[in-house]
């Protein structure tokens, strides 16, 4: 596998490549959360938060000029027995328990969807078979909003698949009890003009464990927030992300982890590759260590691989720790083209030059993809991987 190139945080390479480090984390929080939308004043692009983002792509869900239409997206939950799916109103008191939108176009989605899902894992329910979510796009705009609720010490799988075409903005919420295990599977396969802009809140309960898997492969542009916050020690998140840029997607993974509580945990590991004119992909890696959060061990990992001329990476890794009684915390950040002495090894040994950029692409995201724990999802990321890898080999 290849070892993508260390680039030292706050340096930029020329052109293709550029790695930067802010200050602190406060300064993506200065606009406080709030469910109103008219709390956000309209972003131009130089706002922190937005400065990385192409607004004229958004299509109108930052101004509140995209309007809700009736072929926007079709939900459909498949669930094992014992599990509670429903279709509620906006004055349901679940909705908005795991977070408070953190930008105007989450704020605008709070104010715009008319029914959300919400599905709920009973307490002691545990899970053999996963419960599946199908998001499809009918081509038209939608605000969205879901719930996945696990009541104390149940265990879940959840795999959510995003396909289509739309214009899209939502708020997707995990709560987890106590003693609860989630793992989530997020997939965004959409058609190459769709739009999807969303947050996902997890609030971790005492002693719960919680695990994301955010994979992007289409859309004209992907924003997502994956936030996190802790209701109760000895909480556990891991956050894996993979995603594959191609030729004029933006695709943009914004993480915070909001270590609040003491004694809990976080690691996220994302891993993207880039092809193509004017690819660009974006992480940004926000973990907040607050001054009650003690015994905190966290750490964050993003890395990048470079296939063609013509693409960007821009990644931002920020901790900030308010306490010095902690186990740890740490991040990286590295970035880098195909090692060619390792495509020679492979093609010394007889592995012709397509083939060896394959294996090594493969080996690059294996690590992830054989974490997820479901066949048929591996599988089928791994075949979309080499899809995606016929367009350049």
């Amino acid at each position: 596998m290849a070892e993508a190139q260390n680039i030292p945080v706050g340096s930029t390479t020329a052109g293709s490549i550029a790695v930067a480090a802010e200050s602190t984390v406060a300064t993506r929080m200065s606009a406080p959360p709030s469910f109103d939308v008219g709390d956000f004043p309209v972003p131009h692009g130089r706002e922190e938060e937005w400065r990385f983002t192409p607004l004229e792509r958004l299509r109108g869900l930052h101004d509140g000029t995209a309007v809700a239409t009736g072929d926007g997206v079709k939900v459909a939950v498949e669930a094992p027995e014992g599990v509670l799916v429903e279709t509620v109103g906006r004055e349901d008191a679940r909705l908005g328990r795991a977070g408070t939108p953190a930008d105007r176009v989450a704020a605008q989605a709070y104010s715009s969807f008319d029914k959300a899902s919400v599905v709920t894992v009973p307490k002691d329910t545990v899970l053999t078979e996963p419960i599946r979510i199908a998001v499809h796009g009918e081509g038209g705009v939608a605000y969205g909003h879901q719930v996945v609720e696990l009541g104390a010490f149940a265990e879940a799988v959840v795999v959510i698949d995003h396909t289509g075409d739309a214009v899209l903005a939502a708020n997707v919420d995990y709560v987890l009890g106590d003693g609860a295990k989630l793992t989530v599977v997020s997939v965004q396969d959409w058609d190459d003009k769709a739009v999807h802009v969303a947050q996902h809140n997890a609030l971790i309960g005492r002693d719960a464990t919680f695990k994301s898997f955010v994979v992007t492969f289409g859309g004209d542009l992907v924003r997502l927030h994956p936030r996190v916050a802790y209701a109760g020690t000895g909480g556990e998140a891991e956050l894996f992300g993979l995603y594959f840029t191609d030729k004029g997607q933006h695709q943009e993974h914004r993480l915070l982890v909001d270590h609040n509580t003491p004694h809990c945990k976080s690691n996220a590991v994302y891993k993207g590759a880039l092809q193509g004119d004017d690819a660009h992909a974006v992480w940004i890696g926000d973990v907040l260590i607050q001054a009650a959060a003690e015994g905190t061990d966290t750490y964050e990992m993003n890395r990048n691989l470079v296939l063609t001329d013509g693409a960007r990476v821009d990644s931002v890794p920020n901790l900030e720790i308010e306490t010095g009684e902690i186990a740890g915390a740490g991040h990286a950040s590295a970035t880098g083209r195909f090692d060619d002495e390792q495509l020679f090894y492979l093609m010394s040994r007889g592995i012709p030059a397509s083939e060896a950029r394959r294996l090594v692409v493969r080996g690059f995201f294996a690590e992830l993809v054989q974490q997820i724990g479901l066949p048929d999802v591996e599988e089928r990321l791994l075949a979309k991987i080499e899809t995606e890898l016929e367009a350049s080999v």
